[in-house]
């Protein structure tokens, strides 16, 4: 091969893993580049504590870009929640006696994931009840 062809070959093959390479980062992108989900509104949630026992919450949500504020209300306590939500993720905790914090993916009108209280852990399912 000569010269003049290797150094085209080379020359392709460099454009072609450049191209490869930034076709990968995009398909790749960063989950907080994304739009935060709308979490907004009034969430019953369903949840199975650690002790597995069930019990239903609700929580006000109200949203600003990412950060989240609100009100949260369950069996035994009340109080203020604050958080935030990055691309379809979403924590918050609440601001009352025995502290919990919710750690859930956004599915449209859904949110499932985990909780926790004194490092003890459940599940639950949130539902938006309006919009």
């Amino acid at each position: 091969m000569n010269s003049s062809k290797a150094k085209k070959s080379a020359l392709c093959g460099m454009v072609l893993l450049i191209c490869t390479m930034g076709s990968v980062a995009w398909a790749q992108s960063d989950p907080a580049s994304q739009p935060p989900a709308d979490v907004s509104g009034h969430w019953s949630i369903y949840a199975r504590n650690p002790d597995g026992s069930t019990d239903t919450k609700t929580v006000d949500i109200k949203q600003n870009g990412n950060q989240l504020t609100g009100k949260f209300k369950g069996p035994h306590q009340s109080g203020k929640i604050e958080g935030t939500v990055n691309g379809n993720h979403v924590v918050f905790s609440t601001k009352t006696r025995e502290v919990l914090t919710f750690r859930g993916n956004v599915q449209g009108n859904t949110i499932r994931g985990h909780f926790g209280i004194r490092g003890r852990h459940g599940e639950f399912e949130a539902n938006r009840l309006n919009q």
